[in-house]
């Protein structure tokens, strides 16, 4: 066991040694010594106020003053968003101010902000207004100009027709005119605005049928689209003049407008005021935009000093709300002067968190300095693997199935190597690896500018697993190197193909009269055995049995690793009557049909494999005849038959018998067991946690723990064969692939080539790249790496893996998101 002083092992296969410590700090030195224990970031702490409500715990006001200002923040960054500020994301210097100080200076700025854009929406809506009114000004000002040349002219050609009438009627009916009571006349008003162009033809019909028809509209449609003063968007309008007669039909006028949304603007009659007031108009418009301008200068100048220190207060206040956030989880001591804390942190780290103490103490000033010690507990401990940028994506694969128990062996060092090969097998194509390879090299060689950018979601995932990708495609370069295929057409890489045609009569489409001429093909699949006859048994058979190796080598590495963890757990009952009974019943059965597909590869033997397994179980005493591949093969069947029989039972009876002597005897006072230290203590509550798992407190039901190993018995028999017969995915997948690449590479590539024609050729082509990246790039990408998951997670995983563990969450500042509230 390492000592207190010891560094990381950064050993992935066992989780770092942890101890439950307790903290007594002085109150006065107690933010300080968070932060310093923040910035280390090695110390989980524990709840001890998990009765109390968040309002009822010490530092609930600091934690609401912090919300407070974390929303300014948010309100600031809102602005600096609309205005198209970003926050500066150089490094910069810690921040110099204090909470306090900056409590201060985010009220300012945000009272300044809300004064600055207040003055400007109103000074931008009388701009809007005033734009309005200088449209209404002028298409308005062309009605009235319009119908007065049209009256003058009217009234020209009436008067000239009077003149020239000299009837007797006409002095007296001009009389009876000039002798009506002006009193009596009809006055005509009228009231002009801008409303909606969608809303026009509605708008007419409403006026029309309030006023029964006793009015006369004009509209004209206003060239641009014009911002709307009371939404501040562009809305396309037509200016309007509408002349009615009477209040009552002005009443009714005023309220259709304002149920329309119609912005009324007043117009004079007289034209040299018209002149005037357009005057006016413009001068004011101009005076309005200068205005609105030095004003978005002062508020980009205030957000563009916000931006450059944005990052630096919003980090010192993240800090410090976590900081007050863990300050709630300590518990006051009796004196009421020292908070006591609690928490896990990795042994390593004893003399870092000893120091940092010793620096709160002393930077504080405080006279009394915090005490630190090791508690003894038979609480599981948090499970913490030091990983770095490369394995870190291959540890959360195992962990998205379940966290590793304390100390319990993991997954990830071995999923770093079988995992991309496991997908390699079926994507083996190594011009789709490289394809593969070059995509994520972009992503390694750019990786200090995208990991400080946000990507989508999709994105990101592919830049978190960027050193998993990289690996899958080296290994199917390799894999492809192996089934000697680059996007589905074999090459002579390393040396001629060992075999040639006998006669003319020899195609290339079969290995029919083929004969070796020379010595076998180096490394790979030799070139010729690739063909639309030959390619069919002879690869389809390599890659089926070796789906089968593949699988039998994996499940029993999973097993070699369930005696490890019970030899470390010092669990002699699992290591007896588990691991061994396992071990023998899988390589009893699908151990022997491995070796005896290395021997026919090896004999060239052509033993029909399945007869033999078959016959094994059907007619184990029968002669195998010509399935014969060594001298004993019978009797060996025999005793491996017997063998596989005799384990299921030793895997199901003397477990719960075991169990339940050792239940008896403990509660007789035999086998109790002195604690010397806290980790040993761990490691012997982990050991007999499963032995106590099935009693309840005094009581021990044997019929449940029978069933419970009856049912992990079944479980395990059916397992092995299911399991087995599972790991044919790699075979299924990697014919699939390759029959994807030869139909796009035969079917559009080749066919498009064969017409001579250049257009068809670069079609084809357009559609062989966009076939070759969705489907196989992408797609097939895709479902090789669920089906690779799916048998580390079920077929590898659940012989040895129980991962009912939790993680190490340490107060760290590094691990602060933006996303906290």
């Amino acid at each position: 066991m390492r000592g207190e002083g010891c560094c990381p092992t950064m050993d992935l296969m066992r989780s770092e040694e942890m101890q439950l410590v307790q903290i007594i700090i002085p109150i006065e030195s107690s933010h300080l010594t968070l932060s310093y224990l923040g910035d280390l970031g090695l110390l989980q702490f524990k709840d001890l106020n998990a009765d109390k409500s968040p309002f009822q715990r010490t530092y609930a006001t600091q934690i609401k003053r912090c919300g407070e200002m974390a929303r300014k923040l948010r309100y600031l960054k809102e602005q600096m968003v609309k205005a198209g500020i970003a926050p500066s994301s150089l490094p910069q210097a810690p921040p110099k101010l204090d909470l306090d100080d900056l409590e201060i200076t985010l009220g300012e700025m945000e009272a300044e902000l809300i004064e600055v854009n207040a003055n400007s929406e109103k000074l931008q809506r009388t701009y809007n207004e005033l734009l309005e009114y200088n449209h209404v000004l002028q298409k308005a000002g062309e009605f009235f100009h319009t119908a007065q040349r049209s009256a003058v002219a009217q009234q020209r050609e009436s008067e000239g027709q009077q003149s020239a009438e000299s009837s007797l009627e006409s002095p007296l009916l001009h009389e009876q005119e000039m002798s009506t009571d002006p009193s009596k006349q009809v006055k005509v008003g009228f009231i002009s605005g801008l409303v909606p162009k969608e809303k026009a033809m509605a708008f007419e019909r409403i006026l029309f049928r309030a006023t029964r028809g006793n009015m006369f509209l004009r509209q004209e449609p206003v060239d641009t689209p014009v911002t709307d003063p009371v939404s501040g968007e562009k809305v396309a309008k037509n200016v309007f003049v509408v002349f009615f007669s009477g209040e009552r039909a002005k009443t009714k006028i005023l309220k259709i407008c304002e149920a329309f949304g119609a912005n009324r603007y007043p117009f004079p009659e007289e034209f040299g005021k018209q002149l005037q007031a357009l005057e006016e108009v413009s001068g004011r418009t101009k005076e309005l935009k200068t205005t609105i301008d030095l004003g978005l200068l002062h508020r980009d100048s205030i957000l563009k000093n916000i931006a450059s220190q944005y990052e630096q207060w919003s980090y010192l206040v993240r800090k410090e709300k976590s900081i007050y956030h863990t300050l709630n989880m300590l518990s006051l001591d009796v004196t009421k002067k020292c908070l006591v804390a609690e928490g896990w942190s990795p042994v390593f780290a004893a003399n870092k968190i000893k120091d940092a103490l010793h620096r709160a103490t002393l930077d504080s000033n405080s006279q009394v300095g915090s005490i630190f010690q090791v508690l003894q507990t038979k609480e599981a401990p948090p499970t913490y693997f030091q990983t770095n940028k490369f394995t870190t994506a291959f540890q959360e694969i195992v962990d998205a199935y379940g966290v590793a128990k304390y100390r319990e062996a993991n997954p990830g060092v071995f999923t770093i190597v079988t995992f991309p090969f496991l997908f390699a097998v079926m994507f083996g194509d190594w011009g789709h690896g490289i394809c593969l390879f070059l995509c994520t090299l972009i992503l390694i060689i750019r990786e200090k500018k995208l990991s400080s950018q946000k990507l989508g979601d999709i994105m990101e995932m592919m830049f978190g697993g960027r050193y998993v990708i990289i690996m899958m495609s080296i290994f199917s370069i390799y894999t492809g190197l192996i089934y000697n295929e680059f996007f589905s057409v074999p090459f002579e890489l390393f040396g001629k193909s060992a075999y040639a045609c006998r006669d003319s009569s020899c195609s290339d489409a079969t290995t029919a009269g083929l004969i070796k001429v020379r010595r076998t093909y180096p490394f790979g699949v030799d070139p010729e055995w690739h063909g639309s006859r030959s390619e069919l048994p002879f690869l389809n058979s390599l890659k089926m049995k070796m789906s089968i190796l593949i699988g039998v080598a994996q499940m029993n590495l999973g097993i070699i690793l369930s005696y490890f963890n019970a030899k470390f757990f010092r669990n002699s009952i699992n290591v007896w009557y588990q691991f061994v009974p396992q071990l023998i019943f899988l390589n009893s059965l699908f151990g022997y049909l491995s070796v005896l597909i290395i021997i026919k590869w090896c004999t060239g033997s052509t033993a029909d494999l399945y007869h033999v397994m078959i016959y094994m179980f059907l007619s184990p005493t029968d002669d195998l005849g010509e399935n014969q591949l060594f001298p004993g093969q019978k009797m060996l069947q025999i005793v491996l038959l017997l063998l596989a029989l005799v384990s299921v039972p030793w895997m199901l009876i003397p477990k719960p018998l075991l169990l339940k002597k050792q239940h008896e005897q403990r509660h007789q006072g035999h086998q109790y067991t002195a604690l010397e230290s806290t980790d040993e203590s761990v490691e012997i509550e982990q050991a007999s946690h499963e032995n106590n798992s099935h009693g309840h407190g005094e009581e021990f039901e044997f019929s449940e723990v029978f069933v419970h190993q009856l049912i992990h018995t079944i479980e395990f028999v059916l397992g092995a064969v299911s399991n087995t017969a599972s790991y044919l995915r790699l075979w299924a997948l990697s014919l699939a692939h390759s029959e994807l690449s030869a139909v796009f590479y035969e079917k559009v590539l080749l066919l498009a080539w064969g017409f001579n024609n250049v257009v068809i050729l670069i079609v084809g082509i357009i559609v062989f790249v966009f076939a070759t990246i969705g489907v196989l790039l992408v797609m097939e990408t895709l479902s090789a790496f669920l089906h690779a998951l799916r048998l580390h997670w079920v077929e590898f995983q659940n012989k040895f893996y129980e991962g009912d563990g939790y993680k190490f969450a340490p107060f760290s500042f590094a691990l602060i998101s933006e996303e906290e509230e």
